[in-house]
């Protein structure tokens, strides 16, 4: 297996302070999606200890598919590939999240050394780590909040939200968060925009790492 220590030249600068992604949030209008007040999520700001960490809002309170219109890049909107109708149902997996509307992701990790890992092969390795893989929603806030976040060639897979079918068992495809070509379905007109697509469980992509997490908190 690869060596699993992160590049130091590719850790990313610290997010803004809470107070300043909460304004965001309020901006997109996030908080209505999410059927909070302005104020509500000022105050959870405010009053949570979060130096570094990212402020998301519950998966069930603002799911993917009204997140990723939100993404900006070269004044692109973000989008979900169109053979995904069924972002929303990729739901957590293994991760347990704080039962309120707000929380706090911290220890953030883009992944990059994981790049050409299958998910198969980078879910052990982040457990044995003590980490756990982000949402598909937290890679998606995280990008609202850092934008820089998402490079060419240094993309990543957030494979903390897995579908599980009618008989139980997985879908075999995993959500990731990466930059339009402007090929295929796509279309020219979305090219270097942020694309919300999804890779096969074993399959491994040179330009994909695994975002991941120390711990969540209210």
């Amino acid at each position: 297996m690869p060596d699993t220590t992160p590049d130091p030249s590719t850790v990313l600068p610290a997010l803004p302070p809470l107070s300043a992604q909460a304004e965001r949030l309020i901006e997109l209008g996030v908080h209505e999606t999410a059927g909070l007040s302005a104020d509500e999520i000022r105050g959870f700001a405010a009053e949570t200890d979060g130096e570094g960490a990212l402020l998301a809002v519950r998966p069930d309170r603002a799911p993917a598919s009204a997140l990723a219109p939100l993404l900006r890049r070269d004044g692109k909107p973000g989008f979900v590939v169109v053979d995904m109708p069924d972002v929303d149902a990729f739901s957590p997996c293994g991760v347990e999240l704080p039962d309120t509307p707000l929380y706090v992701v911290t220890g953030l990790d883009r992944g990059d050394h994981m790049a050409n890992w299958s998910p198969d092969e980078a879910l052990p390795a982040l457990t044995k780590e003590d980490r756990t893989p982000l949402l598909l929603t937290e890679g998606v806030h995280w990008v609202l909040q850092q934008p820089e976040a998402l490079e060419r060639n240094r993309c990543f897979m957030t494979i903390g939200s897995r579908l599980r079918k009618a008989d139980g068992s997985l879908d075999a495809r995993t959500p990731a968060i990466w930059i339009s070509n402007g090929t295929g379905r796509d279309g020219r007109e979305r090219r270097n925009a942020p694309k919300v697509g999804w890779c096969w469980w074993n399959n491994r992509h040179t330009w994909l790492g695994f975002a991941s997490t120390t711990g969540r908190g209210a």
